[in-house]
C-alpha cells in the first residue's frame, strides 16, 4: 500500500480501503495527500512528527524523498518508531506540476481564514489534520519538516529557513540539520504564515522548511545530494536519535529586511537569474518602486533571497539577510 499511496495519489485512484497495516505499524488515509502512520511499537526517542511535501506542485525532489522512505517501510528496510503525519499540499498543482493553481498556498496558514477558493479550502484541511495529529500525541515533543526545492540556484543549494515565533529552537536541531548537510540556515524576522510557522507558533513545534536544491521535474532531481536528509528522515521514522555535527559547520543568516512590491512598475535591478544569497555591497541599488522609492543597500552588505518580482501588489518581492553568528552550542 505505501508504495503505491504517491502515485494513487497523483492519479486519483484512491482506494476504498482507509486503514492498514504494513511491517512495523498501521496507516490510516485521513483525506487526499494525508496519511497517518502509527508504530507498533514506540521508540523512547520518539517524536510527533509531521513531513509534509508539495505545498509548491512543482517541488519534486521532496516528493521523491518521501517516496523513497514510505517504500523502505513497506520493505521492512527501515522500521516505524514514531507516528508520523505524511502530507502532500497542493494536489492539484502537483498533478499540473505548477508552483500553485490560483494562489500560493505557503501563505495561506493562519486560523481564520475566510478566503474562497481550492487552496484556502486545501490550508484550512491541512491546518485541522496538524491540529487532530499533534493533540492525540500530546506526550510527544512536535517536530515539522516542510520539504520544498527553490525555484532558483543558490549559492547554499540546501539550507533550512526557521520560521519567525516564540518557541526556541532545541539546540540538537542545528546538530541533526548540519549533519543532514544542510549549508545554510535563514533566521526569520517575522510571522510569515507559512506551514512550517503554523506548527511552531500555533503547536510550539520545533518546525523548518527545508529548501532541497532546486526545482526539477520527476526523475531529474539529484537525489545523491539529499542522502543524508534521508537519513535524517529516516532517523526521525524509526524514532532514534539523528546523526549529529556541529552547527557551525552550516552558514547563519537573519532577515535584515523584507523587500515589498508596492508599485506596477516595480522592478529589481539585478539579472533575473540572480542567486539565492548573492551579496550586494553598500550602494548598490536593489529595486525600483515609484511608490515605495528605490531600494539602496545602506552601510552593511546584503545577501538576497527568494527575489521574484513577478508577485502581487503588497507581495513581498525578496528578503534582504545579513550572516549572523550560530547558536551557542548545547
Amino acid at each position: 500500500m505505501l508504495d503505491y499511496w504517491l502515485d494513487w495519489t497523483l492519479n486519483e485512484r484512491l482506494p476504498s480501503q482507509k486503514r492498514g497495516r504494513f511491517a512495523s505499524g498501521t496507516y490510516q488515509l485521513h483525506a487526499p495527500g494525508i496519511m497517518e502512520l502509527l508504530p507498533d511499537t514506540q521508540a523512547p526517542d520518539a517524536h510527533a512528527c509531521v513531513f509534509s511535501a508539495a505545498i509548491h506542485g512543482n517541488e519534486t525532489a521532496p516528493v521523491e524523498l518521501l517516496g523513497s522512505w514510505l517504500s523502505a517501510l513497506e520493505a521492512g528496510i527501515t522500521t516505524l518508531g514514531a507516528p508520523v503525519l505524511v502530507i502532500l499540499g497542493n494536489i492539484p498543482a502537483l498533478r499540473a506540476q505548477r508552483r500553485f493553481i490560483e494562489t500560493n498556498l505557503n501563505r495561506l496558514f493562519t486560523r481564520g481564514i475566510a478566503e474562497p477558493g481550492a487552496e484556502p479550502a486545501r490550508a484550512r484541511e491541512l491546518m485541522s489534520a496538524v491540529d487532530d495529529f499533534f493533540a492525540a500525541h500530546t506526550e510527544l515533543p512536535r517536530l515539522h519538516y516542510d520539504l520544498h526545492t527553490a525555484i532558483r540556484a543558490s549559492l547554499y543549494p540546501r539550507f533550512v529557513v526557521e520560521p519567525f515565533a516564540d518557541t526556541r529552537i532545541a539546540p540538537h536541531q542545528w546538530q541533526w540539520l548540519a549533519a543532514a548537510d544542510m549549508q545554510a540556515v535563514l533566521h526569520q524576522h517575522q510571522a510569515s504564515w507559512t506551514f512550517s510557522h503554523y506548527s511552531k507558533h500555533y503547536h510550539q513545534a520545533q518546525a523548518f522548511t527545508f529548501e532541497l536544491g532546486r526545482v526539477a521535474p520527476f526523475g531529474e532531481n539529484d537525489m545523491a545530494a539529499l542522502v543524508p536528509m534521508q537519513a535524517l528522515l529516516d532517523a526521525l521514522g524509526e524514532g532514534r536519535k539523528p546523526a549529529q555535527k556541529a552547527p557551525d559547520e552550516m552558514t547563519f543568516f537573519q532577515v535584515h529586511h523584507e523587500l515589498m512590491r508596492q508599485a506596477e512598475d516595480f522592478s529589481l535591478c539585478f539579472a533575473a537569474d540572480t542567486p539565492n544569497f548573492s551579496r550586494f555591497e553598500p550602494g548598490t541599488r536593489l529595486a525600483h518602486d515609484s511608490v515605495a522609492g528605490d531600494f539602496i543597500v545602506g552601510d552593511t552588505p546584503l545577501h538576497v533571497v527568494f527575489p521574484n518580482a513577478d508577485v502581487a501588489l503588497g507581495a513581498r518581492a525578496a528578503l534582504l539577510v545579513s550572516p549572523t553568528e550560530p547558536p551557542i552550542k548545547p
